[in-house]
């Protein structure tokens, strides 16, 4: 009779885990992310704008680092959230600039699914072409699988990088847990004020397609107009207008 107890538990492990991503180690520790500050910070401007000509000469140091990441991923029971965060939101960014670095010169990362042979049902994004703890993984799985689905953060849509003029600027630092709040503070205040990214005043604003795609992340604890109030130097009305700007893709370099 112990049988059918078994399969019981066996059916409710499976049922906890199937709510979070497989990516992830077992008794691993934070990775310094040095080696990515340094690289950031020689190849990529305040603006955002990346030099990847650059990060190709130090395509070796890039590596390093993401070998490094590849090989200690987060410990879900030992990590704090901010080790996490920091390491999920520095994966996705370097290994962005890695799908770049090995297909340069492109014009839009969007391309790369044609040059790669994706499957149209597919796209970039859900191209598995790094490891995390022997698992083969995607920017999608990180972003989507990870990022907003196992955090309560909406901040993190103005930290990682979709290598595009129109995504928020990429970060000249690495992310660090021990400020990681003063960090995505700081992002999400210059991504929100940048007048090239959204225009903003206080009847009418025209806001980064981003808070459309991504609009329930933003609206959890509020309107999306509240959200926004809480970064813009400009108090917008609760009635304003609200309309989203095109979107361009074209690479950010």
């Amino acid at each position: 009779m112990k049988f059918p107890f078994l399969l019981l538990f066996i059916l409710l492990v499976s049922l906890i885990s199937c709510g979070q991503s497989t990516l992830g180690g077992q008794g691993t520790t934070p990775p310094d992310h040095t080696v990515w500050d340094e690289l950031v910070m020689a190849h990529v401007k305040p603006n955002g704008m990346v030099n990847y000509r650059g990060f190709i000469q130090e395509k070796d140091k890039l590596e390093a680092y993401l070998d490094q990441l590849s090989t200690n991923s987060p410990d879900r029971n030992s990590w704090t959230e901010a080790e996490q965060l920091a390491y999920w939101i520095n994966a996705y960014n370097a290994f962005t600039v890695k799908l770049i670095v090995d297909n340069y010169p492109v014009k839009s990362i969007r391309d790369l699914g044609p040059k790669l042979k994706i499957p149209l049902v597919n796209d970039v994004w859900h191209y598995e072409f790094f490891e995390i703890s022997g698992e083969k993984a995607s920017l999608d799985e990180i972003e989507h699988g990870i990022l907003r689905k196992e955090f309560e953060e909406p901040r993190i849509h103005f930290a990682i990088n979709c290598a595009s003029v129109s995504c928020p600027p990429l970060f000249n630092r690495a992310f660090i847990p021990e400020k990681l709040e003063e960090q995505l503070e700081f992002v999400t205040k210059r991504f929100i004020n940048d007048s090239q990214r959204n225009k903003i005043s206080k009847d009418r604003v025209e806001i980064s397609s981003i808070f459309s795609w991504f609009n329930g992340d933003f609206t959890k604890k509020g309107t999306l107009i509240d959200f926004l109030n809480q970064y813009s130097r400009t108090t917008i009305s609760p009635n304003a207008r609200i309309s989203h700007l095109d979107y361009d893709w074209s690479l950010n370099e």
